[in-house]
């Protein structure tokens, strides 16, 4: 299947460069996935697509203010680090740029404290391909309150406005700090509109995910089945575990909020396949394309990806590559945002 059959012209300036004021105030274009009829209206309208016994799985990770700006130590050259993976206690997968100035041995200082000591240091271990580095990290104090204090939100290369409020890239229910980008989709929430949804019959579950960068790597291969995706870690409950295998055993709706819990869903399907959802962890790099059998996944809310990303693969798998693509030219015609800050789509 060639990659050039999920492409699209997008004009540049549907792209959301900022947030909307109120999180809930996004357009929602709902897709029939059968018939492939669009309906056009507001964020909000999702609650009457949404029926008692449905169940609304959330991916609760927590962005990591993970782009650090510092200095090569003997050079003073400008140096970013993006923080893509933890290996163990303070290795770290990254990406840096410019890449060429990182060889091994390389060390970048981070920040001040009184005394003009760096705050963070980061020595290059390894070189890997494609800019990523091994780097360890040495500090005084917590690493986590190293990077609120010195790193920036991760927002991808797409956007070029800067972002005034660190929280507007978090989820309401963030709650497990790893991922390198938000889970969009769940933007669109707000505690009071969750608490709406759940007084209506709504059952809400939570799930980890921890976003990688791969989501905005461009596909470079021609045909969508020689793709690798990158992994990344996930993680669920024993409560979460029970809410699935009740819906699973009742055949109620699961709808998952993003590609990140669609993606998670479908590991766990796979998985758990012939036997009862358990708490598990672990890692997925699962691929879902057109031809893809659903296993748990029923309806999606998502918002508007890039053309030929493995996430439009995605949404056409459940929906029909056809109708994503008649669904997609009427949300450019009607001026519709698009990617993280953008407006949202229910395929149901």
């Amino acid at each position: 299947m060639n990659v050039d059959l999920f492409d699209f012209e997008l004009p540049e300036e549907l792209i959301a460069q900022t947030p909307l004021l109120e999180r809930t105030a996004s357009r929602l274009l709902m897709l029939n996935k059968e018939s492939g009829a669009v309906e056009h209206g507001v964020f909000t309208d999702l609650a009457d697509k949404l029926h008692a016994g449905d169940v609304l799985v959330l991916n609760d990770t927590r962005v990591l203010p993970a782009r650090l700006l510092g200095t090569k130590r003997d050079t003073g050259a400008r140096i970013e680090l993006l923080l893509l993976k933890q290996l163990e206690n303070d290795r770290w997968e990254v990406l840096a740029k410019p890449a060429k100035r990182m060889k091994a041995g390389t060390v970048v200082v981070f920040g001040e404290d009184e005394a003009g000591a760096p705050l963070l240091t980061a020595s290059v271990e390894e070189e890997g391909s494609m800019g990523s580095r091994i780097v360890r990290f040495s500090y005084q104090g917590i690493f986590n309150e190293l990077l609120d204090r010195l790193g920036e939100m991760p927002l991808p290369p797409y956007i070029k406005e800067k972002l005034d409020e660190k929280e507007r890239y978090q989820t309401v229910y963030s709650k497990h700090e790893g991922s390198a980008a938000a889970p969009t989709a769940g933007l669109h929430f707000t505690k009071p509109f969750l608490e709406a949804l759940e007084a209506k019959g709504v059952e809400l579950a939570y799930l980890t995910l921890h976003v990688g960068l791969g989501t905005f790597r461009p596909m470079s291969t021609e045909t969508v089945e020689e793709h690798e995706m990158h992994a990344e870690y996930y993680e669920i409950s024993e409560q979460t575990a029970k809410i699935l295998q009740r819906a699973r055993e009742q055949k109620r709706r699961i709808v998952a909020v993003g590609t990140t819990s669609a993606r998670t869903l479908e590991t766990l399907g796979q998985r758990f396949e012939d036997k009862p959802l358990e708490a598990c962890n672990g890692w997925t790099s699962i691929f879902i394309y057109p031809g893809h059998s659903f296993k748990l996944v029923n309806a999606l809310l998502t918002n508007f990806h890039l053309p030929k990303s493995t996430l439009v693969m995605l949404v056409s798998a459940l929906a029909g590559r056809e109708h994503i693509l008649q669904a997609y030219r009427e949300a450019i015609e009607h001026r519709y945002r698009f990617f993280s800050f953008g407006d949202a789509m229910f395929i149901y």
